[in-house]
């Protein structure tokens, strides 16, 4: 009798974690989605992709993709801004159910998330203020550096011999780099090209800044949960967009480089 109370127990708690979401497996994540009518979006503020513009209209390439993309899908786009340096513990626990943010596909990332096929073209640069001395890395041994903490502008310093050397001072979002560059707390900041031409140059807040140097290619993806089905999903839509030119027009909109 005992055995058989447990084991009711043991079935009633099981049926209790499903209704509750426990027993989503990552391989039926789209079901997940659909059931909740919505796609919870991770992103942090990043021009061009997902900002608040003069206006104060939310919007970007990422921002106006993902809605795009959540039309297809039948479900309602949710945005909620997360810390960079947390987004895969908010994606495990479901707080979000992507990164859809100008993530850069780096291996470690492949091997803890799924991620869609690359679909943005970008590079790290080095940007400084206008008038400075700069020949090549060299030039920036035992200056002051910022990048993003946990970026790819955190990995191309570290890798670069000459970047190494320089004294590095993480931030935590990458238009703080741009406002230590300006203020001179700060000689060079390296990060996504992207934002480097959408927020610098004439007509912007940083026209005194430029860039010297790109350093290495790099493609964003979309990150969802290790073995979501929902990767694939947004990959057949992409194609979809790629083919009817939605794709091509929202880059050319945003100066963006779609990857090949």
């Amino acid at each position: 009798m005992k055995k058989r109370i447990t084991l009711i127990l043991l079935a009633a708690l099981l049926i209790l974690l499903t209704a509750c979401g426990g027993g989503t497996t990552a391989s039926n994540d789209l079901d997940y989605i659909r059931e909740n009518g919505k796609m919870v979006i991770g992103y942090t503020v990043y021009e061009p992709m997902n900002y608040t513009d003069d206006d104060g209209v939310f919007t970007g390439f990422d921002t106006e993709l993902a809605m795009l993309v959540c039309e297809k899908l039948g479900v309602e786009p949710e945005f909620i801004e997360i810390n960079w340096d947390t987004k895969e513990v908010e994606l495990n626990a479901k707080s979000i159910d992507c990164i859809w943010n100008g993530l850069t596909i780096l291996p470690d990332r492949l091997e803890t998330m799924e991620i869609t096929n690359p679909y943005v073209l970008n590079a790290q640069v080095v940007l400084v203020k206008a008038g400075t001395e700069y020949e090549d890395t060299s030039s920036l041994i035992d200056k002051t550096l910022v990048a993003e903490q946990g970026s790819a502008g955190e990995e191309a310093i570290l890798a670069d011999d000459n970047l190494s050397l320089a004294t590095y001072v993480p931030k935590t979002v990458q238009t703080d780099c741009l406002l230590e560059v300006k203020a001179g707390t700060a000689d060079a900041a390296v990060l996504d090209l992207t934002l480097a031409k959408a927020m610098t140059g004439p007509g912007t807040s940083y026209e005194d800044l430029t860039i010297v140097a790109m350093l290495a290619e790099e493609y964003y993806g979309v990150a969802f949960r290790k073995g979501s089905d929902a990767a694939a999903a947004v990959n057949a839509i992409f194609e979809e967009f790629l083919a009817d030119g939605t794709m091509v027009a929202l880059a050319d909109k945003y100066e963006l480089s779609l990857a090949e």
